[in-house]
């Protein structure tokens, strides 16, 4: 079989469609730069800045690509939120032109091009991923990279004899690198590459499998990740500790309806629309039976999540592959439509939609403007994907609430201490978010650093810390009181818009421990 012959009419219009994707990409670009000084920093960026002060080739909770990016954006533009945003921002125009370019590499024309890109742009789950500092906003640049690599390889595979030979040799040596640099930013791509090897033991294509090209690829995508999994030994496999206690503890248990319903708002319900389509577009679709395998591997890691109970956000990184099949799906169902209304009217219709929904998730509007128009939109606060109650902001905006507050309270007990006591006092934060917003906001109150159990903190250790005065930030009397003697409250964190499991946290000042903090730090450890 021939590669897709694209026809002369629409290789003169190739540029204006780069062209029209590159705008796409500036105007993403544009949109998070206008918006992503608002509200405040999220609870894991504050960790992120932790991370990237101790430089190492794994987390607890994520490989290390995140604080190598971190320390470097802090050490050139500084630590503000325009600052640490700048790199999902970039993620972000950068996602939305992969996916207009993986559309053309699946064969469809300006059309599929733009609306692959448009689609991508007001995913709600995406907008906000490229607000923040994380994991997620570098995650679906190697996923759609991964996927235009794998069509390229198909193409030409398709027109070369044997399989998987010849100018295909590359491009597998790309796409290897390109998932072991991945995987070294979060391991979620390990499902990608299950969902490959599925779609391709299901497809025609498994005869690339009988070719020694995927193993070199898989090969140079072990070696990228080898430093990860060498730093997980020594250490007990923190990661797989975290994912388990994640599963079995954290994440809220979901039925498939629940499951669908909330994928459906994450990705819009009209990008839902476009994700059918682009399973038409490879099961069914003559002109997308050479890709069907992409088909299977969304199915595949769909079933794996929802047997899994994983998160809906955690298909997040599909998305613009999905769209971009979609679209030329899309415009293939258009092409033998006589009237040209229907293309104009389908963007608009998603422009409008678009535009509406994506202060959910974007953070544009003043939160007191935001919090009626949520309940307007939607009739209630979006369910949070842990087993966390929510109060009147969704679980994404309410962590980027109270972070300073709660540091200037630790101050004020801090700043009561006598002089003597401040010199050799400890603060213990009973999670991450806590402890991220002290190292983070504690410099301009004279704090030190604060100790952790919860996560890479752990494995920071209690420092030179004696422990013979500690303030602890969120724990209970309960659990203080076995480690001390003498327990006193002297603040209480309240602020309305966070979490409510982080509201009415308790400050106390610690004397008289029972044990050291050396000795009890093994079963402060908390990884979740």
């Amino acid at each position: 079989m021939s590669s897709i012959t694209i026809p002369p009419s629409e290789t003169r219009r190739q540029p204006l469609a780069r062209r029209l994707l590159l705008g796409l990409a500036l105007a993403t670009l544009f949109i998070h730069l206008l918006t992503n000084r608002n509200y405040g920093y999220f609870i894991d960026e504050l960790y992120y800045l932790a991370c990237a002060e101790h430089l190492d080739f794994g987390y607890v909770d994520h490989p290390p690509i995140i604080a190598v990016v971190t320390w470097i954006e802090r050490a050139i533009l500084g630590d503000s939120l325009p600052a640490i945003r700048l790199m999902p921002a970039l993620a972000g125009a950068l996602t939305v032109f992969l996916a207009g370019l993986l559309a053309r590499a699946l064969g469809g024309g300006r059309y599929a091009q733009g609306m692959a890109g448009f689609a991508t742009l007001f995913a709600p789950l995406l907008l906000y991923v490229h607000t923040i500092l994380s994991v997620n906003a570098l995650d679906p640049i190697f996923w759609t990279i991964a996927a235009w690599l794998l069509v390229l390889i198909l193409d030409r595979s398709d027109a070369s004899s044997p399989p998987g030979e010849g100018s295909t040799r590359r491009l597998w040596i790309l796409l290897g690198a390109t998932v072991g640099v991945g995987l070294q930013n979060k391991i979620s791509l390990l499902f990608l590459g299950l969902g490959l090897v599925v779609g391709l033991v299901l497809t025609s294509h498994r005869r690339l499998l009988l070719t020694r090209w995927p193993y070199v690829a898989g090969a140079i995508a072990s070696i990228i990740f080898l430093p990860y999994v060498l730093w997980q030994i020594p250490r007990g496999w923190p990661t797989l500790e975290f994912m388990h206690n994640a599963a079995t503890y954290k994440n809220r248990r979901m039925s498939i309806v629940e499951f669908i319903a909330e994928h459906a708002l994450e990705i819009h319900p009209l990008n839902l629309v476009l994700v059918v389509i682009g399973l038409w577009f490879f099961f069914f679709s003559p002109r997308g039976k050479r890709y069907r395998l992409f088909g299977w591997t969304y199915v595949a890691i769909l079933l794996l999540f929802l047997v899994q109970n994983a998160k809906p956000y955690y298909l997040g990184s599909i998305y613009p592959i999905m769209l971009a099949a979609g679209a030329v799906g899309l415009e293939s169902l258009l092409s033998g439509v006589r009237s040209r209304w229907p293309r104009p009217a389908i963007v608009g219709v998603m422009a409008v939609s678009g535009l509406l929904v994506a202060p959910i998730t974007l953070p544009v509007l003043p939160i007191e403007t935001f919090i009626p128009y949520q309940r307007a939109l939607l009739g209630q606060t979006l369910a949070s994907s842990e087993e966390k109650e929510v109060g009147p902001l969704p679980q994404h905006f309410a962590d980027m609430f109270g972070n300073e507050e709660l540091v200037k309270l630790v101050a004020e007990v801090y700043n009561e201490l006598p002089p003597e006591e401040r010199k050799r006092c400890a603060i213990y934060a009973d999670s991450y978010p806590q402890a991220g917003a002290i190292d983070l906001f504690g410099s301009r109150y004279g704090l030190p650093k604060a100790i952790c159990g919860h996560n890479s903190y752990w494995l920071w250790g209690p420092g030179d810390s004696r422990g013979d005065i500690v303030i602890v930030v969120g724990d209970s009397y309960e659990e203080v009181s076995l480690a001390f003697e003498e327990v006193t409250l002297r603040r209480v964190f309240c602020h309305p818009y966070v979490m409510p499991w982080r509201n009415y946290f308790p400050i106390y000042v610690c004397r008289k421990p029972r044990v050291s903090l050396k000795d009890i730090w093994p079963e402060t450890k908390e990884f979740v």
